[in-house]
């Protein structure tokens, strides 16, 4: 350590840091860099879940695009199948209701990926059906 001559004393004194310092100035260091890791885990899971919402929201949409596209007009019930997005496997599950004016269906489209409860998408959409005179 290296030694400096002190103007009010005659004696030698050493400069620079304490092993104290330096230790509590690692520990504060150590804290900060193993609250920036957590951050950077809680994001990457935060992204990759809401990639998963997103494709599972495009089957959903899909789905009812499809219904409309092909001008069908659904029959009561429920209907399950399977779909791939984005190379990642998808279920689809499709709820058929009627609604108060018997011309219309109410379509609910959920959808899971294969081997979990939640609901990773879900779209409610309404169908009628298609005068084919006009």
């Amino acid at each position: 350590m290296p030694f400096r001559l002190t103007p009010n004393a005659s004696r030698l004194t050493p400069s620079g840091f304490t092993l104290l310092e330096v230790l509590v100035a690692l520990a504060i260091i150590a804290i900060a860099l193993t609250a920036a890791v957590r951050a950077t885990g809680v994001s990457i899971d935060s992204s990759a879940q809401v990639k998963e919402r997103m494709l599972a929201t495009w089957v959903a949409q899909n789905r009812l695009a499809d219904l409309t596209a092909r001008r069908v007009f659904p029959a009561l019930g429920r209907r399950t199948g399977n779909a791939t997005e984005a190379g990642r496997a998808f279920q689809w599950e499709e709820n058929v209701s009627s609604t108060p004016h018997a011309d219309f269906r109410r379509v609910e489209i959920l959808v899971r990926v294969p081997g979990e409860e939640h609901v990773s998408g879900r779209i409610v959409g309404y169908l009628a059906p298609v005068d084919e005179k006009k």
